[in-house]
């Protein structure tokens, strides 16, 4: 029986018991990470101090978030949600068919996405910095910059369909527990 139809003993439906998964800093990481994302796309060239500025403060997040991935509490660390690449390929499987078990945590293919977003978004600092060197080779590194800056479009929408697409499955609003840290148990 899911905690959706539960009934207490009169009858009545119950509301399912909410658990705390996502401490308070992962969810001010991540939607700060949002915010400061979109801030760096939008000013680019067209605002070049300010692009910087956004580029230290993303580095900073990073840096408390990999610190976090080791010290946090057990849902934020890496321990808890990254897996192999075969348990990996075995999850995105079973969601593809229908039968992915529920996660409380990350899934093993957010696990996977988190880490393939925070290596893209160190990816794109490095080279961030690299630029305001002005290094001989930095108008190169300019380009492979901007070229990983794009990449991270298609892997952000995926990330989103991955959250859509596991709330769906599994008749939960991630985007919401992203909010308030709460996940029905």
């Amino acid at each position: 029986m899911s905690d959706l139809s539960r009934t207490d003993d009169s009858g009545c439906a119950k509301a399912p018991e909410m658990v705390k998964v996502w401490d308070p800093f992962v969810r001010l990481f991540h939607w700060s990470l949002l915010a400061l994302v979109l801030a760096a796309f939008a000013t680019g060239d067209e605002a070049e101090g300010a692009h910087i500025a956004i580029g230290y403060a993303i580095v900073m997040l990073l840096a408390f978030r990999i610190v976090w991935g080791f010290i946090g509490p057990r849902s934020a660390r890496f321990s808890d949600f990254v897996k192999t690449p075969s348990q990996v390929r075995q999850f995105i499987g079973e969601s593809l068919r229908g039968t992915a078990p529920r996660s409380l945590g990350h899934n093993p293919a957010g696990g996977f996405m988190i880490l393939a977003l925070l290596g893209l978004i160190g990816a794109i600092s490095a080279t961030g910095y690299f630029i305001t060197t002005e290094a001989p080779g930095s108008h190169a590194m300019k380009e492979l910059h901007e070229a990983i800056s794009y990449a991270l479009i298609p892997l952000a929408a995926l990330h989103v369909g991955g959250v859509l697409w596991s709330s769906l499955a599994h008749r939960e609003n991630l985007v919401r527990a992203m909010f308030t840290g709460e996940k029905h148990k």
